[in-house]
């Protein structure tokens, strides 16, 4: 029997002073399943090289065993196993990893140590987060080995005797502290599982031997199924995989029986290691409230969900795992490190999306435009967080008309020597002007989202001879700027101040123009640039709300001298006149934006004075 001190290695303690190795308790299952996958790996790679004897047919696996009465915790692995003098080199010392050494002994052979998980030696002791105790009884793959066993209560003392082990391999027993009992339900421990190891590459199995103790005598056993799929998707070539392959894993993982749009599959050798799958889902329009879900995996062993410093803030919208075996992680796996690495991976995976995208414009366009309505909104937003992805894209972003065709920019502006793109935000509330513009032939996009707000600012940065309109602000191009006559402009000077007399609104601005559609009596303009300055900052919520009334509406009513009504406002009584004047003003604010209450329901009132008048 031995006894003596654990040393620590200086260097390594401060991280775990910091952060007492992991955030999350139930990390520990994860490390220590983690280690059982390396120890066979391990062994594997040296049965390979021909420096250890493995029968061909073995079933390599990690279990876990509940043992709820017991309050034990057990993980069990037929790996490589381990001496006494392995155990105090690897276990002992904390911080000196087994896997770094026995890569750094190896590095020379081919590259299959390389899938070895562990690369900071304190996986294990994340064991005594949940346990007041700790044993490992092991036995190394050597001939002749001798089992040996390792207690400790979770001081710095432990004790080394004989161990009870006969096949190879090694088992970790955690007598489960009081304030972690909960991991000694199997829905614990198998919910644990799921989340962090379901794509292990080695099988995982769970055991409850109480319970099967249990049951009857006579009882046929069900046989065990591992809890996790070791050959995942993203492990396999692209060309190995169907459509419906890629349906049923995005249904599986996550959950969600809405058929992805389409999707991305990563697989690089160089010059990094990069696996993984990117899905589309159907996104809302507005972007507020939109989560996506993507995976990061090291080794097949789940670390994260949305790390943002490998996938761009933009990409968060998608759904989907990303497996990188040389991301530099911290000591607990549940981070990155913020290096130029990193930078060039999260690069390579913006990259690949606009490369789809475009791939897509070019070669499946009408399926690309189904789409559209679903993704604009991400492609957006990525073109507004990262220049380059909208260096990559511009080509491929495409508007729906007022046809309900997809057009492009270029497609849109034509051979026309002024640059003005006319949109709608609200076809519903805008329909007098999209009326307007359909008889003359005119066509404007449809922006109907708060994200497009920003877009369209952005799109007028980049090109500087491009400026949006909305289809409220400007009506040149359906009106007919014929030059007036004297007398024409007295009439329409004269008209101007009844209206602005029975309005009573000094700061109203009125005009007479003569549109082509003579159906329409009046239409309200609204300055372009105030009504965004307004609504960018409304956007910002409550606390810039006050700058947004710096920016006041600046309105502009301007009258039909075409239309009919418009022609006979001056031949009616004082009476009629003044309902005709402020029912029209009331239409055109009408079709710009709902009335409030109190004009509704002077507009209502009469509404139905003029319908009496008519009979």
């Amino acid at each position: 029997m031995a006894k003596g001190n654990i040393s620590v290695d200086s260097e390594n303690l401060f991280p775990i002073i910091k952060k007492w190795l992991y955030s999350d308790k139930d990390i520990f299952l994860r490390e220590l399943v983690s280690n059982g996958c390396d120890a066979i790996t391990k062994l594997k790679k040296l049965a390979s090289i021909g420096d250890a004897d493995i029968d061909a047919d073995e079933n390599f696996k990690v279990t876990v065993s509940i043992f709820k009465d017991a309050k034990k915790l057990v993980i069990s692995d037929n790996g490589i196993g381990m001496t006494a003098e392995e155990i105090d080199k690897y276990i002992n010392q904390i911080a000196f990893s087994g896997a770094s050494d026995f890569l750094e002994k190896y590095k020379e052979e081919d590259d299959k140590g390389a899938q070895i998980i562990g690369h900071f030696g304190l996986g294990f002791y994340s064991a005594f987060m949940v346990a007041d105790s700790v044993e490992i009884d092991s036995l190394s793959y050597q001939p002749d080995a001798k089992a040996a066993k390792w207690i400790c209560d979770g001081s710095m003392e432990f004790e080394m005797v004989d161990g009870d082990r006969t096949e190879r391999g090694t088992t970790i027993t955690l007598n489960i502290a009081e304030d972690s009992e909960d991991f000694l339900n199997e829905s614990t421990i198998r919910s644990v599982l799921h989340k962090y190891c379901s794509f292990l590459p080695i099988e995982v199995y769970i055991e409850t031997p109480e319970k099967e103790e249990e049951n009857k005598e006579g009882e046929e056993k069900e046989e065990a199924k591992p809890i996790n799929n070791t050959n995942p998707l993203w492990m396999k070539k692209p060309s190995e995989c169907t459509d419906e392959d890629y349906k049923e894993f995005y249904r599986n993982v996550f959950m969600d029986f809405n058929e992805p749009l389409f999707y991305i599959h990563l697989n690089v050798d160089y010059p990094f290691n990069l696996k993984g799958i990117l899905y589309f889902p159907k996104i809302n329009h507005e972007f507020s409230g939109q989560e996506g879900e993507i995976k990061l995996y090291n080794n097949q062993v789940f670390v994260a969900d949305n790390v943002k410093e490998v996938i761009p803030e933009f990409l968060m919208l998608l759904k989907g795992v990303i497996d990188c075996p040389d991301l530099p992680l911290n000591v607990s796996r549940s981070f990155l490190q913020n290096d130029g690495y990193v930078k060039k991976i999260s690069n390579h995976i913006t990259k690949k999306v606009a490369d789809k995208l475009t791939g897509l414009y070019t070669n499946e366009r009408e399926n690309y435009e189904k789409y559209w309505d679903d993704i604009n909104i991400f492609i957006k937003y990525g073109c507004l967080r990262d220049e380059k992805f909208y260096d990559k894209v511009k080509d491929v972003i495409i508007y729906k008309d007022l046809d309900d065709k997809y057009v492009t920019l270029d497609e849109y502006l034509g051979d026309k020597e002024e640059k003005d793109v006319y949109y709608v935000s609200d076809p519903v509330t805008q329909s007098q002007y999209i009326n307007m513009f359909k008889k003359q032939g005119l066509n404007a996009l449809i922006l109907p989202s708060m994200m497009d707000t920003h877009f369209i600012s952005f799109i007028e940065m980049k090109q500087s001879d491009v400026r949006f309109k909305r289809i409220d602000s400007a009506i040149n191009d359906v009106s007919d700027d014929t030059e007036k006559t004297d007398e024409a402009k007295a009439e329409d000077e004269k008209l101007i101040e009844k209206f602005k007399n029975q309005i009573g609104d000094d700061s109203l601005k009125i005009e007479v123009q003569s549109l082509k559609d003579e159906s329409i009596p009046a239409v309200i303009l609204l300055n372009e640039q105030s009504r965004r300055m307004q609504e960018m900052y409304r956007a910002y919520g409550q606390q810039m709300a006050g700058m947004a009334d710096m920016f006041k509406d600046e309105f502009t009513l301007v009258l039909n001298s075409v239309n009919p009504l418009i022609k006979k406002v001056d031949t009616l009584d004082d009476e009629s006149a003044a309902m005709v004047i402020e029912h029209i003003y009331d239409l055109a604010k009408i079709s710009h934006a709902p009335l409030d209450a109190e004009h509704m329901t002077r507009f209502i009132e009469r509404s139905n004075k003029i319908l009496e008048k008519l009979f």
